[in-house]
């Protein structure tokens, strides 16, 4: 009867013991799911930023272009420089002056996001949002309706 007893606290202690690192795993498991999800939350981050600095590097150079035609013209002597500068700022300058500030913008709303989905990660609430991705898409369709506009008043 002692051994029986002895063999039954083994097996209890045994038991425990399995159940005890079966729980350790998992909380491993999960803390290294948990920063896998945050490295790829920080990687999305990363991608909205250089997509934001290319906006507006994309406003950079719309805004100077039309700086860069009246220049070459000037150089190639195909039209007075005097009558091609302009008086006031024309198109070009309008739109890259808004695609840079639709760039910091969108550098601003994925911060916030980037922030809002950390928490969430950690709280275990994840909840999708798309405002970023419509943001975007709605820019380019925007920018794309704009430049065939040019392109066709201009031709």
């Amino acid at each position: 009867m002692g051994k029986d007893h002895n063999d039954k606290q083994t097996y209890s202690t045994s038991w425990k013991v399995s159940k005890m690192s079966e729980i350790i795993e998992d909380k491993k498991s999960v803390r290294v799911r948990n920063r896998r999800v945050h490295m790829a939350n920080e990687r999305t981050f990363l991608a909205w930023m250089r997509t934001s600095i290319g906006i507006m590097a994309l406003g950079f150079v719309v805004e100077k272009f039309a700086f860069f035609i009246k220049q070459v013209s000037y150089v190639l002597e195909k039209s007075n420089f005097e009558t091609t500068l302009p008086s006031t700022p024309g198109y070009s300058t309008i739109f890259g002056i808004f695609l840079v500030g639709l760039g910091a913008l969108m550098g601003v709303l994925a911060f916030i996001k980037y922030k809002k989905l950390e928490r969430q990660i950690d709280e275990d609430t994840y909840r999708p949002s798309s405002i970023l991705d419509i943001m975007l898409t709605i820019s380019v369709l925007v920018i794309g309706i704009f430049l065939v506009m040019y392109f066709v008043h201009s031709a």
